[in-house]
């Protein structure tokens, strides 16, 4: 396994995008519904229980999370969307945020769009797939708590996804994942070590 991850540590939280490190070297993102289990994947990344704070109540991620690789790599865990009690006002920075994020960050490489297999494609995930496709910013589905259905079920589900996404020009990949079970985790760490072109051993 990759020990390349192993030695992320948090560097700081940005309100604001100018508040982030210097946009050189190499960023990956990842972005997905509050309830989604971003953090649990996050922390698979990195082997590190501790790392991004789980929290049983969605939508507590509402600033953007620096975790450094390395001096030139980074990984960026953006604010969670989707969830119902979150005011509109932060709804609404959120999406400037992410926006701007996205679409001014001249290091970010990809974007780890992390959706819960049992309710995948929903509308805000579209929107954030459609925002890609603007940018033609490479992106990489997870289908994550993979381990809540039965594998012929999380097929199914993989090949309905796989089937919407081929409207996309950018390229768009997806995989089944579960952060609890640690499914499709090595499959994962190939395609982030192609992202941060991390050299073969």
């Amino acid at each position: 396994m990759s020990s390349h991850y192993q030695k992320a540590y948090f560097l700081l939280s940005a309100a604001e995008i100018s508040q982030l490190p210097p946009d050189e070297g190499i960023e990956v993102a990842i972005v997905g519904r509050s309830n989604a289990g971003k953090s649990s994947v996050l922390n698979r990344i990195t082997c590190n229980k501790g790392l991004a704070r789980v929290s049983k109540t969605p939508g507590r991620t509402q600033l953007v999370n620096v975790f450094m690789l390395d001096d030139e790599r980074r990984l960026i865990d953006l604010p969670g969307y989707g969830y119902a009690k979150v005011p509109l006002a932060a709804k609404l920075k959120w999406q400037k945020t992410v926006d701007e994020y996205i679409n001014t960050r001249a290091s970010l490489k990809g974007l780890i769009l992390v959706m819960d297999i049992r309710h995948p494609l929903k509308e805000l995930d579209v929107s954030m797939l459609d925002y890609c496709e603007y940018r033609q910013l490479p992106v990489h589905i997870l289908l994550n708590k993979a381990d809540k259905l039965s594998k012929s079920e999380a097929m199914k589900t993989f090949l309905q996804v796989k089937t919407a996404l081929t409207k996309y020009t950018n390229s768009v990949t997806l995989q089944c994942f579960s952060a609890l079970k640690i499914t499709g985790l090595k499959e994962l760490l190939v395609l982030l070590d192609q992202w941060y072109e991390y050299e073969e051993a």
